[in-house]
């Protein structure tokens, strides 16, 4: 087995050191940021950094790059505190990476990059029609990372999904919804039904359901 230590890790070239660290956690969830501003130009952006900080109230966040360029997405949400969570359907994976291009303040990625901005209930952020399961959020907190990214915390607000992806426990069929994961930087998979297993307790080996 190779070993790899910080040392190494920073000696690599630029390049090499993005692919071999965005891949470390492995499979991270593929969402598309929907924002609004002031003047009402929509902005959308492909996100792999959400992550679930607890359900009681529900909190989920996500991570931006460094904010010494602009970014429109942080800009956004931070005037109107209102941003949406889309699933990326699997078969759009491409459209949904190319909101990743580097397109002018004037240009909305959704008209771009092929998605329908959905304004839903008053939010203030747009959602994507094409989405199976939506989540409108409002930033509570932000925290700065050392390295100059922050961890942005909302709240979440609305949740919008089809109905046969909702089990009667709780759970969510996300294969059924065709939503993609991400792998590194651009590698974008399909979901399979997952194998699932019953509450773990000490001294039984799980077995699968």
């Amino acid at each position: 087995m190779r070993h790899l230590t910080a040392a190494d890790i920073q000696a690599f070239d630029k390049i090499y050191r993005l692919n071999l660290v965005n891949g470390l956690p492995g499979f991270k969830p593929a969402n598309l940021v929907g924002t609004a501003a002031p003047d009402g130009r929509t902005n959308l952006a492909v996100f792999s950094s959400a992550l679930h900080l607890g359900s009681d109230p529900a909190l989920l966040g996500i991570v931006t790059r460094p904010t010494t360029v602009p970014r429109h997405t942080y800009a956004n949400l931070k005037a109107s505190g209102c941003y949406t969570l889309n699933h990326v359907p699997e078969a759009l994976a491409a459209q949904a990476h190319y909101t990743s291009a580097n397109f002018p303040d004037d240009v909305s990625e959704f008209d771009a990059c092929g998605f329908t901005a959905d304004f839903r209930d008053g939010f203030a952020a747009p959602y994507v029609a094409e989405s199976a399961l939506s989540i409108g959020l409002r930033l509570l907190e932000e925290h700065h990372i050392s390295n100059g990214t922050v961890l942005l915390v909302g709240t979440v607000e609305h949740v919008y999904l089809r109905d046969e992806l909702l089990r009667p426990d709780g759970t969510l069929n996300l294969a059924a919804a065709g939503t993609a994961a991400i792998s590194g930087l651009d590698g974008y998979h399909a979901v399979q039904l997952p194998v699932r297993f019953g509450y773990a307790r000490p001294g039984k080996l799980p077995v699968a359901e």
